[in-house]
């Protein structure tokens, strides 16, 4: 860090060359790369100031400096802070009883590539699982069925099943319940009855009378129908 100025006899001390310089690297440390052969006292007073990815960047840069003497405790907090307290409490206790020491980049490189792959996994699962789900959709589903089954009313003279064949339909219905009526009328029981009755023996001829419950209308239609009989001996 940089030597806060101080008053001597009433005069401040100016800063020197070298804190100038590392103010003026901390300001610009976006900017850093392969730090070479920098003096590692330097680097324990500018790495500090970086962030995850500029860290990153001038460890990759500076490839072939062991820049862990002065990087290595940063890694520790970025791990720490990353991935929590406990997390790295762990991996500590690992490594105390495994007699290995492994440097915290290298820790939480390995901890980045182990996340990764778990999300890729579960991605891999939920893709399974909603697959499974749209087959089960589609099973489900019902299907149309393109064939036209055959029409159970009769066709008509003409062919088809259009109007025309619903007024034959009709009118023939019409005709049978009026064959109903007129067999199941008053008259005609009526008549039933008579033809029922037997004629009498005596000579000449006789007739038959018709019923006088007949109202006009009825016995108008009747005569058109029947004729008086006539029996001969």
């Amino acid at each position: 860090m940089l030597r806060k100025e101080s008053v001597v006899s009433g005069r401040k001390l100016v800063p020197s060359l070298v804190d100038l310089c590392i103010k003026t690297t901390i300001d610009n440390v976006r900017y850093l790369g392969d730090v070479g052969e920098t003096d590692i006292n330097l680097l324990d007073r500018i790495l500090p100031h970086c962030t995850i990815d500029q860290l990153m960047h001038i460890e990759k840069c500076s490839e072939g400096r062991d820049l862990s003497p002065a990087t290595d405790k940063l890694w520790k907090k970025f791990y720490e802070k990353q991935f929590g307290a406990k997390n790295t409490e762990q991996v500590v206790e690992r490594m105390r009883k495994s007699s290995k020491a492994f440097k915290w980049i290298q820790l939480y490189e390995a901890k980045l590539e182990d996340i990764a792959e778990h999300e890729k996994k579960s991605v891999a699962r939920l893709k399974q699982l909603y697959k499974k789900e749209d087959a089960r959709k589609q099973s489900r589903q019902v299907q149309l069925c393109t064939k036209v089954p055959p029409s159970k009313n009769k066709r008509s003279f003409c062919g088809g099943s259009g109007p025309g064949h619903n007024v034959t339909n009709l009118k023939s219905n019409l005709m049978k319940k009026s064959k109903i009526d007129f067999l199941n009328s008053h008259e005609m029981k009526n008549l039933a009855a008579m033809k029922k009755k037997p004629l009498p023996r005596n000579g000449g001829t006789s007739l038959v009378m018709k019923p006088a419950q007949f109202s006009r209308k009825d016995s108008a239609t009747t005569s058109k129908l029947f004729k008086p009989v006539e029996r001969k001996f």
